[in-house]
């Protein structure tokens, strides 16, 4: 299968505004996201997609290709279709452009899961990490989802997902699956995805991935053991940026 992976980058992030331009380490953020994913063999070919013309001057700065989009799209979902009509790939990766710590194998992974005989009939594929703490459990910031035996998911919510009292009492660990919000689609599928409305429990959640499931699709779910470091807040890119120093001077001991 030949796969392209989109990166949608637009300034006006909710939480933190021109996010991907941020350039603490000396590289935007979303020049660390592009060369993490350009570097990967799975990977065909790689674009941005936006609708601003100074994230397209950074994207050209750095050697990115750089699609211009409209700007009326509401989701990343709808922008990344948009790229997605001009190419001729079986697959299409969604890559935020807020993931600089995107492990390869990650990336495999997605597209993997469409094939042999348990990828029939998937159109859509994304990524979970098993995770045990409360605190991460009961912050509506970070996705839970809970999925069916065959790996196709159940539900999306953040929510305390799936209900329950952690054996051993409050203080004991609940296992749970943290949603990372990565995805690969079946061209087609993405296409036809972009023209669907958004449905009740989508804009209830805020959740596009809802969408999918509100459908009646196939959204196989990978399970993954990296750690990912999506950066959605100033703090969260702080952290971000210390660690990314800290493994410079590592490097050079």
């Amino acid at each position: 299968m030949r796969i392209a992976a989109v990166i949608p980058a637009r300034l006006g992030a909710r939480r933190f505004p021109r996010k991907v331009l941020a350039r603490q380490t000396g590289k935007y953020l979303l020049q660390h996201v592009y060369e993490r994913v350009k570097d990967c063999e799975t990977v065909d070919r790689v674009l941005v997609a936006t609708d601003s013309a100074e994230v397209a001057e950074a994207c050209q700065s750095f050697g990115a290709e750089a699609v211009m989009t409209s700007d009326q799209h509401v989701s990343g979902t709808d922008r990344v279709a948009e790229v997605a009509a001009r190419l001729d790939h079986d697959l299409v990766i969604n890559v935020q452009g807020d993931e600089p710590l995107i492990e390869h194998d990650d990336l495999a992974m997605l597209a993997q899961l469409f094939q042999g005989r348990d990828g029939e009939g998937v159109v859509m594929s994304t990524l979970a990490a098993e995770r045990t703490d409360l605190a991460g459990f009961v912050d509506p910031n970070i996705v839970k989802v809970v999925i069916a035996e065959n790996g196709n998911a159940l539900y999306f919510s953040r929510s305390p997902l799936p209900y329950g009292e952690p054996a051993g009492g409050e203080d004991a660990p609940v296992e749970w699956l943290q949603h990372i919000g990565i995805y690969a689609y079946r061209r087609e599928f993405l296409l036809r995805l972009a023209q669907l409305p958004p449905t009740r429990l989508e804009k209830r959640e805020r959740l596009e991935q809802l969408r999918v499931l509100d459908h009646g699709y196939k959204l196989r779910v990978g399970l993954t053991h990296h750690e990912h470091l999506g950066v959605d807040t100033p703090q969260e890119y702080k952290q971000f940026v210390e660690r990314y120093r800290l493994r410079g001077q590592s490097s050079k001991e």
